[in-house]
């Protein structure tokens, strides 16, 4: 997966955690999380495009949850960046080489491709059980709480509304 999953899902549950009516530009949330204005914007147009975030125009713009957090799922948001082809993509190289014979004789599944979809399809279930709801909870128990008030003062002057 792409850094932008990373960002994607931090700069959602900051943006999960405003105030009503408040947005943060992508500058800023690029500031926030020390990473690449261009390169996360890419990302969050995608985000607002699969409908997860909002774009507000305007000099007052920037991004905000276009749902509640508890209706957008990690995976939402993994696909929404990364898109939903599969992670792995089989290519019958069990056909090819001098072993290899008649391809009638490859009538049952690969067995790797096999495994390898069953992990795609758990994994993407433990992605799908879990919101930004449920991560702005976690971030909130596991955050230094000397970050917190460092946090306020940015988020103070750094809000549009």
């Amino acid at each position: 997966m792409s850094d932008g999953v990373e960002w994607g899902i931090h700069c959602s549950v900051l943006l999960a955690s405003l105030p009503p009516g408040s947005v943060l530009s992508g500058s800023a949330l690029a500031e926030f999380h020390g990473v690449s204005e261009s390169y996360l914007l890419k990302h969050l147009k995608a985000l607002a495009k699969a409908g997860i975030l909002a774009s507000i125009p305007g000099v007052k713009g920037g991004f905000r949850l276009n749902r509640t957090p508890d209706a957008i799922s990690v995976l939402d948001i993994v696909t929404a960046i990364e898109g939903d082809a599969p992670a792995f993509r089989c290519t019958e190289i069990r056909q090819r080489g001098p072993a290899s014979v008649e391809p009638e004789a490859y009538r049952s599944p690969c067995p790797i491709n096999a495994v390898m979809l069953q992990a795609e399809r758990a994994w993407k279930e433990v992605l799908a059980s879990q919101t930004i709801a449920d991560l702005v909870a976690n971030v909130g128990r596991n955050t230094d709480p000397r970050s917190v008030p460092k946090a306020a003062v940015w988020l103070e002057e750094n809000l549009r509304r």
